[in-house]
């Protein structure tokens, strides 16, 4: 029942507009979970070699598991339970899980060079919807399972400040010729006013955007619904707290929409890659 309220709380943070840092809002319902009258815990033997107690709260877990000192093995058995309580359990695991990532994250978002229209608000976001959309298809008996969680968080920003210096780039006129060149296939799909980046298309005839979308779309990869929040979001330049009013879910559910679409599409140009 504890566990139950503290999901339903963190439910309704996520549905509260961007003006706080997402890993703020993240850190906040973690640490409920840590200093709760009946902490969330793990085994201490999971972080430590000659532990002094049977269980740490799950804050001062992910306080150890960043330390540089903690040994490689003791790292990878901590980052396997947790993702295979994450797994099977969901929350509040999954939240144990994706704030694991938060002192990897942070270090990562630091180094990240994007434009300065681009909300941090954003770029954090989405680094985390990226994890979350990971993390079930993580193998936690895998050497390392973390370092997938990390890069497909590594991926997603790169992808968001990608399409934001494309963005950029229309709004000052320097792709106008390939804005005329989609402005007709935008009419065909019902994407209007709309362009979208797809992870693995090249520029070009057959790898614009828009036909990419298309081609996907009438493939089964993804539904119309997540093809219009891929380009009405990526490179239309929409807000996601616009989109998610407008259809009534949280942002962090429609950014999760969109990290799973994106990621298969990602597998499905791949795929076509190979067999070209």
């Amino acid at each position: 029942m504890r566990h139950t309220s503290l999901s339903a709380s963190h439910r309704a943070a996520c549905t509260r507009p961007l003006d706080r840092s997402p890993l703020q809002m993240l850190e906040e319902s973690f640490l409920a979970l840590a200093t709760a009258p009946q902490p969330l815990t793990l085994p201490a033997r999971l972080v430590c070699e000659e532990p002094e107690q049977d269980v740490l709260p799950v804050d001062q877990v992910r306080t150890r598991l960043a330390h540089a000192a903690i040994c490689p093995a003791l790292r990878e058995q901590t980052w396997g339970e947790v993702i295979r309580r994450a797994q099977r359990l969901g929350e509040p695991w999954d939240t144990v899980a994706v704030a694991m990532t938060v002192p990897v994250l942070r270090r990562m978002l630091a180094r990240l060079a994007y434009p300065a229209h681009l909300e941090r608000a954003e770029v954090e976001q989405e680094a985390l919807a990226a994890v979350a959309v990971a993390l079930p298809s993580v193998d936690a008996d895998a050497t390392d399972a973390a370092r997938e969680l990390f890069a497909a968080a590594d991926r997603a920003v790169h992808r968001l400040a990608y399409a934001a210096r494309r963005r950029t780039e229309r709004e000052t006129g320097q792709d106008a010729a390939h804005l005329g060149r989609l402005a007709g296939t935008a009419y065909q799909t019902d994407l209007v006013g709309c362009h979208v980046d797809v992870p693995g298309a090249e520029v070009g005839e057959e790898g614009d955007e828009y036909a990419v979308l298309v081609r996907v779309v009438r493939a089964r990869v993804v539904g119309i619904a997540e093809a219009q929040l891929i380009a009405r979001t990526r490179l239309g330049g929409e807000s996601m707290q616009r989109l998610a009013s407008e259809r009534g879910v949280s942002v962090r559910q429609l950014y999760r929409r969109r990290a799973a679409a994106e990621q298969q599409l990602a597998v499905h140009l791949r795929h076509q890659q190979r067999d070209q």
